[in-house]
């Protein structure tokens, strides 16, 4: 589809299309798992947050005769976002368009699309990976034994360690472990974990293992396995593939879900929906001078960890701190 010239062009069945075939197929990205989108309308602001003392206090609820029901006295703490657009743009050039469409019409859109998303949503991956995996946001807690460790690693012992320690940190059970696609199949050679797994679920062949057999061995709802890469090098220079995730890390976290802002978790991702209805904007506009159609994908979003600040924009309750528990020395 040739674009006109002028101003661009929303083009969301592109979007859609490109978007579906991600969520179908590529399943490396868990980023917005782990810190899903949240809507808002404004493009940087404030939003409610419980204080960490609060959550889980236990009241006298007991109320005399012609008396009061007692109530809380406390005042929500704030948090603060401010989106930033984030964006690219490739040239569809109208020689390169007409043969790649030889067998069919708009293939062209659909494969520059793919890869211009991909461009947004692997720096988007990057920055939730850096948020996550960071020891100066999370207290960094060293297994004993490295997981490639194969005859005395105990990586089921280190997470239920874990979990027991979230516990006492935030009163809740963690909803995910984060483990690096490297990481997946260290365990799958594991001692401790081919011992447990064959009678857990007999029979099964321990190579074609998946994170729901591994999510119920370790006792968490789900096991997310990141296996996003990156070319760590400058344009022009030799390839160095990189991990988004590095495998020197894993990770059991509380999420957040739905329209309920405050509810304790590791950090959402703010879309400022006036300016991204959706993840992945999609756009087209003609710069007839390069005789080309200039596909643009963008977002306006904000990945921002779960605190409450004061006027001075220093931290008053760090409620990510409590929802993430970070494990290292997983891998050499």
């Amino acid at each position: 589809m040739k674009a006109k010239s002028g101003s661009a062009k929303y083009m969301p069945e592109l979007g859609y299309a490109v978007m579906e075939f991600y969520e179908t197929d590529i399943t490396d990205f868990i980023g917005l798992q782990v810190m899903p989108l949240y809507p808002t309308g404004k493009q940087a602001s404030s939003y409610p947050v419980i204080p960490k003392e609060a959550m889980l206090k236990l009241y006298d609820t007991s109320r005399a005769p012609r008396g009061s029901y007692k109530r809380d006295d406390f005042e929500y703490e704030r948090g603060q976002y401010s989106t930033s657009e984030q964006g690219w743009e490739e040239p569809v050039d109208d020689v390169e368009r007409s043969l790649v469409e030889q067998e069919a019409n708009g293939i062209a859109d659909f494969i520059d699309t793919k890869q211009t998303m991909g461009i947004i949503m692997r720096a988007q991956e990057k920055r939730i990976a850096d948020l996550l995996f960071n020891t100066t946001n999370f207290t960094n807690h060293a297994v004993s034994v490295k997981w490639n460790t194969p005859a005395t690693a105990t990586p089921i012992d280190d997470v239920k360690d874990g979990i027991a320690s979230f516990r006492t940190a935030c009163g809740m059970k963690p909803d995910a472990l984060i483990i690096n696609y490297q990481t997946m199949l260290d365990l799958k050679v594991c001692d401790q974990v081919v011992d447990q797994i064959k009678y857990t679920f007999p029979g099964i062949d321990i190579m074609n293992m998946g994170a729901n057999q591994l999510a119920q061995l370790f006792g968490v709802p789900r096991v997310l396995v990141a296996g996003g890469v990156y070319d760590s090098t400058g344009k022009g220079i030799d390839s160095t593939i990189s991990e988004i995730w590095s495998y020197a890390y894993a990770m059991l976290v509380k999420i957040g879900s739905g329209p309920n802002i405050i509810q304790p978790c590791v950090g959402r991702t703010f879309l400022w929906k006036e300016d991204s209805p959706s993840n992945a904007v999609v756009e087209m506009y003609r710069e007839e001078s390069k005789r080309a159609d200039i596909l643009r994908v963008r977002h306006h979003v904000s990945e921002a960890l779960l605190k409450s600040y004061d006027s001075a924009g220093t931290v008053v309750s760090n409620i990510a701190a409590a929802c993430g528990y970070l494990m290292s020395n997983i891998h050499v």
